[in-house]
């Protein structure tokens, strides 16, 4: 599964990595450390991804390919 976090969307509220901590990792400002990029979910965190990604109120993350 692959996953896009938009950089310019990303407002730093910090659910997605509260429902997938293993996945979305947050900068020092509290904003997603991979906004811009597509990153690789690690096998096992599927439904924490998906989880994390449904919880930003920005939508800020999208499925890429799973």
């Amino acid at each position: 599964m692959r996953v896009k976090i938009d950089g310019e969307h990303c407002t730093g509220h910090g659910r997605c990595a509260k429902y997938a901590p293993n996945v979305f990792i947050l900068d020092d400002d509290g904003y997603n450390a991979d906004r811009g990029n597509e990153i690789d979910v690690p096998a096992g965190e599927e439904e924490n991804a998906k989880r994390g990604m449904k919880s930003c109120p920005e939508r800020a993350i999208t499925l890429v390919a799973e």
